[in-house]
């Protein structure tokens, strides 16, 4: 992040986020001042608090896309909730504590993928290897065959002197070295490496990958359990499942299997082994501290509206819950305690009924940067279909290739669609860049479902061909709001 400055934050953004300058900025300055904030001394540190943001906008304008791509950016553990999937605590549903638990479990898994990532190497040298001990296992030595059966002697004798049929244990009697004896299995032995030698180079190489193999992993999973409290202790499931895992977990299971998934099971296997998972707990609690983001979407939907009661009653007790976890506080997870003082909240809401000074004054205070974003407009269109680098157009230029098709968006077949999403959204319901994914399908439903069977392999669209296609919704206007 120390090689990122606030503009060079903004320029990742517009390569995938159309427009929308201002919440590109303010979450640019916030994720530079983390940077900062690291930079301190350890005194002046904990009292740099992150200026949490509140987004303003109609629904499909970029708000979830701009905290996700700045999360990718940056690395950071991330989680998006929805503020209606919560409850005040007392009544039935979760509780928002499990908001910081989801982001606990998310720190985690980057956290394990990097370090498993770093001793991948490792891991699938160990997994070729016990796939050729699986194949050509090594023969045993004469001496070890005779432990074996001196123990199983003594064994049986146990079993015997328990059941009262159990004689003195027979001692083998001590053979005589013979020098052929041990030529011949020496040559065994070398005979065996030669042949493992050379199929662990033929694995290695893939040659052996559609090969079937039986293998044994380790059983991770045990019967699932939730326990729900009146408190919203939802993680006390995990933890008891965790709890009884040592014990249920123990035996491992048996899978058919080709070599090549094998590799991958196995190598997977050994990755985790080779890491310190007490050093991944650590280290994720530290980055969900440091680095988490948190995107809280719908906060309009829990906004109180001139004091409604009735089915409206807990939004105002969802709101408080939410204070102490934005404000700061410590919850306890099944990877550790973890502070939420430093973790970024981005809350976001359409506001279009309520607004924003419905909230509590107590968490509007807990979001003092508040940026609102701008509805799309034909333009904008334009420039969300061409600009991005996962533009529709690019998506379904690559979809077709797959049957061999060329796909080709002339510049008035892309203003036509724009103009066509525009109106739309205007004689009915607005939902922002999300109607291109509608019209999109509409214009090119005809084409993938015949492209397997099309002769000609390149297709140009233009103006004419998409407003063929489209002039139907065009002229769907919603009727619905003359409707009493």
């Amino acid at each position: 992040m120390e090689d990122l400055t606030p503009r060079q934050i903004v320029a990742e953004l517009d390569k995938f986020i159309v427009g929308q300058a201002d919440a590109k900025k303010a979450v640019a300055v916030a994720l530079r001042n983390r940077w900062r904030r690291r930079m301190l001394d350890d005194e002046l540190r904990d009292e740099v608090i992150p200026k949490n943001i509140l987004m303003i906008g109609p629904t499909g304008v970029g708000k979830t896309e701009i905290a996700r791509r700045l999360a990718a950016l940056a690395a950071a553990p991330f989680i998006k909730v929805e503020a209606t999937k919560f409850t005040e605590v007392g009544y039935v549903g979760r509780d928002v504590d499990s908001i910081v638990r989801d982001l606990a479990q998310t720190s985690y898994r980057m956290v394990e993928a990097e370090k498993m990532a770093e001793v991948q190497g490792r891991a699938e040298e160990q997994a070729i290897d016990r796939i050729v001990e699986i194949l050509q296992p090594m023969p045993a030595s004469r001496r070890r065959k005779a432990d074996e059966q001196r123990a199983n002697e003594k064994f049986m004798h146990a079993l015997g002197s328990i059941f009262g049929s159990g004689g003195p244990p027979q001692t083998a009697s001590p053979e005589t070295k013979d020098p052929d004896d041990d030529a011949e299995e020496q040559q065994r032995r070398e005979r065996c490496l030669r042949i493992r030698t050379k199929l662990r180079e033929q694995i290695a190489a893939g040659l052996k990958d559609d090969d079937p193999i039986t293998i044994e992993t380790e059983q991770s999973q045990g019967p699932m359990m939730q326990v729900l409290t009146p408190q919203g202790m939802d993680e006390m499931g995990m933890d008891l499942q965790s709890a009884l895992g040592n014990m249920m977990n123990k035996g491992k299971k048996s899978r058919k299997t080709t070599i090549g998934d094998a590799r991958k099971l196995l190598a997977q296997d050994e990755a985790r082994s080779l890491i310190d998972t007490d050093a991944v707990q650590r280290e994720a609690i530290d980055r969900a501290e440091q680095s988490g983001i948190v995107f809280i979407d719908e906060l309009d939907k829990i906004a109180g509206r001139g004091g409604h009661s009735g089915p409206d009653v807990s939004r105002e007790g969802v709101q408080r819950d939410l204070l102490p976890i934005i404000e700061g506080s410590t919850v306890t997870t099944k990877y550790g305690p973890l502070r939420t003082d430093h973790v970024l909240f981005i809350g976001a809401g359409a506001f279009s009924v309520a607004r924003p000074s419905d909230l509590i004054p107590e968490l509007q205070g807990r979001m003092p940067i508040r940026v609102e974003l701008e509805s799309l407009t034909e333009a904008d269109f334009v420039r969300i279909l061409t600009e991005p680098r996962n533009s529709l157009t690019r998506q379904y230029t690559a979809l077709l290739s797959t049957e061999g098709i060329t796909l080709e968006f002339g510049d008035d077949a892309i203003a036509e669609l724009a103009r066509v999403a525009d109106q739309v959204n205007r004689t009915s319901e607005n939902i922002g860049a999300r109607r291109l994914h509608t019209v999109m399908e509409r214009l090119l439903e005809d084409i993938s479902f015949e492209a397997p069977d099309l002769e000609e392999r390149t297709l140009t669209l233009d103006a004419a061909y998409v407003r063929g296609k489209l002039n139907d919704i065009a002229k769907d206007e919603d009727l619905t709001k003359y409707i009493l």
